[in-house]
């Protein structure tokens, strides 16, 4: 890669990884509300069996920064608490997350045996942060490791979307920042095929319609929109579903 557009596209997502920072405060109160009685574990109520004990690991799409009613976890929760009575959602996701923080932070009081549904949608701080492939490829291996130490659930992955067409994103800059994102997603399919996880492909998703679809971005220019959430979430959904055997 030519050194000057290498430089560029590290300072773009440096810039981008900054922008993110600033909405972490109004993201976390979102979370907060969300989550209520002050914790992060969540509990629902209803009149069928079968509780699901969801743990969502991750980033600010996690929290839903970019929309006013969450991102993609909470709506695959109210799907899921729909099916599953007295189902319990744990979001560990941080804004700003890398695969570091969700080793170091996130797992610790997060996992744990009666776990049954693990999401994990982690990696775009890692490209904004210039983690090199393989440091990224060790990390998120070894959160599947940690995991499957504590929990058989079922694992769903989402790889990395195409951040590479954001708003903010210079034309110029765009093929560069996608063939790296690209290096990050196969890593991401090597080890779901070693560990035998679902992995849902938001990267072809996205690169196909979001050219077509604007609105699938916040006023930021970077984070989804309640929309681009909503179209994440049903994306997510049939994948979610049969993890968890309906």
């Amino acid at each position: 890669m030519n050194l000057t557009k290498l430089f560029l596209i590290e300072r773009l997502c440096a810039l981008l990884f900054v922008a993110l920072l600033m909405t972490t405060g109004a993201a976390c109160g979102s979370g907060m509300t969300d989550t209520r009685n002050g914790d992060r574990t969540v509990m629902t109520k209803g009149e069928k069996g079968g509780p699901v004990n969801y743990l969502a690991l991750g980033d600010s799409t996690g929290l839903g920064v970019g929309a006013r009613q969450g991102g993609y976890v909470a709506r695959l929760f109210e799907r899921i608490k729909e099916l599953r009575a007295g189902s319990r959602l744990t979001n560990m996701c941080v804004s700003g997350a890398t695969t570091e923080d969700v080793l170091n932070e996130q797992l610790g009081s997060g996992v744990t045996a009666q776990t049954t549904l693990v999401t994990l949608g982690i990696g775009i701080n890692d490209v904004g942060r210039g983690v090199s492939v393989e440091r990224f490829a060790r990390n998120y291996e070894e959160i599947i490791k940690r995991v499957r130490a504590k929990t058989n659930a079922p694992i769903v992955l989402t790889n990395l979307p195409d951040v590479s067409l954001a708003p903010v994103v210079p034309v110029s800059l765009r093929s560069e920042l996608a063939s790296r994102i690209t290096l990050f997603n196969e890593q991401i399919e090597e080890i779901a095929k070693r560990y035998g996880l679902l992995v849902v492909d938001a990267y072809q998703a996205t690169h196909e319609l979001i050219p077509q679809h604007p609105e699938f971005f916040s006023s930021d220019g970077f984070h989804p929109s309640d929309t681009g959430y909503e179209y994440w979430a049903n994306l997510m959904w049939p994948t979610v579903k049969t993890a968890i055997g309906e």
